[in-house]
């Protein structure tokens, strides 16, 4: 069985890679085919294509009857999304935001978050709640289409090039489509792989599904955003990084759990764990992202190494909380009244300062 594990995860992982370049290569040149932006195709296509594992494991979690892992996977998932990958990129290089995603994109993710929250409160995730989230991440697929397609595009310099542009735009467009269907399939399988093996690893030590859909299950699933944020940086493509984390986060709710509410037999139930504390942390670490973004534009390679370290620090509170450890106790008190008070100060004096710095700026213009 352990054999089995293993070769699960190395060949899920080699998948992830794969499938993370082709997709990132194909992602790109359709953005630029059909004239959209890649922060766009970011937040739409690459984002639900990278989605698609958390989609299908939560969906099956629900179906054969494990709740929590199908709640698990998605928060999990959002959190890892944001400390961890968003991290580990911003080490490669600092990550550029666009103004768009600080003005929009992200108060959209916080709005589906506390969403998420208030729908969970009585301890399920309804069909009706479900058709609820879903319908909203319609509404903002339909809104971030229509604006793009409304951007100015460049002018043609001459009546004979927009046939020819159009033909080979049509072509360019097709290949790029192949191109991202083949990037997605390699992830779907390359993650449900790795899931598989590390799920196995995880049951083998009695963690319960809940904090395995937290932990291995999230960070499994994950790794297609991981994978697609390492090559897209590294190919100088940060707007596809960040749009993608953003706008998985987004469809991570309002279509993962939208869906898997509305076909499970009886909605999603959701543990008061889930609604205590994991939920309102994922709340938290969203919003921790915005003034972060707001710095400069950017995050630094310095605030990538803080959501790394923070990231691990909550994975350590998991692991101490479902085995039952001494230091469990200490080990949040800590977190509750020392790292994150000092955390939420920081970030509120560094957005006054950049505030100010901005005021200031414009004022001398």
């Amino acid at each position: 069985m352990s054999a089995i594990a293993l070769l699960s995860l190395v060949g899920g992982f080699v998948l992830l890679v794969g499938g993370g370049e082709f997709l990132v290569r194909g992602a790109t040149s359709l953005a630029r085919s059909i004239g959209m932006s890649a922060l766009v195709v970011g937040l739409t296509v690459v984002s639900f294509a990278t989605s698609a594992p958390e989609l299908a494991v939560s969906t099956g979690a629900a179906l054969s009857g494990y709740p929590g892992l199908a709640i698990g996977n998605v928060v999990g998932s959002n959190i890892a999304n944001i400390f961890l990958i968003l991290g580990v990129g911003a080490l490669m290089a600092p990550l550029i935001v666009k103004s768009q995603i600080i003005r929009v994109d992200i108060p959209i993710m916080i709005g589906f978050s506390v969403v998420l929250l208030v729908v969970a409160l009585d301890g399920s995730i309804s069909r009706v709640n479900g058709i609820i989230l879903f319908v909203m991440l319609l509404i903002y697929l339909a809104v971030t289409v229509t604006s793009a397609q409304r951007s100015p595009r460049p002018e043609v310099e001459d009546d004979v090039a927009p046939v020819i542009e159009s033909d080979s735009r049509a072509k360019q467009a097709a290949m790029s489509t192949l191109l991202v269907v083949i990037g997605v399939g390699l992830l779907v399988v390359g993650a449900q792989l790795l899931v598989n093996g590390a799920t196995s690893i995880a049951a083998a030590f009695g963690l319960s599904d809940l904090v395995i859909g937290l932990t291995v299950v999230a960070i499994g699933t994950s790794l297609p955003e991981l994978a697609t944020a390492v090559i897209a940086v590294r190919k100088g493509e940060v707007d596809i990084a960040v749009g993608n984390i953003v706008g998985s986060n987004i469809f991570n709710i309002g279509a993962v759990l939208g869906i898997t509410a509305v076909i499970a037999p009886s909605g999603i139930e959701v543990a008061p764990g889930a609604v205590g504390f994991d939920i309102p942390i994922m709340i938290a670490v969203a919003l921790v992202l915005l003034p972060v973004a707001f710095t400069g534009l950017a995050i630094a390679r310095w605030e990538g190494g803080v959501f790394v370290v923070f990231y691990a620090a909550y994975l350590g509170y998991l692991v101490l909380d479902a085995t039952d450890h001494d230091a469990l106790e200490p080990f949040g008190a800590a977190m509750l009244w020392f790292v994150i008070p000092i955390t939420a100060f920081w970030l509120v004096l560094l957005a006054a300062h950049e505030g100010r710095k901005r005021l200031a700026g414009s004022l001398r213009r």
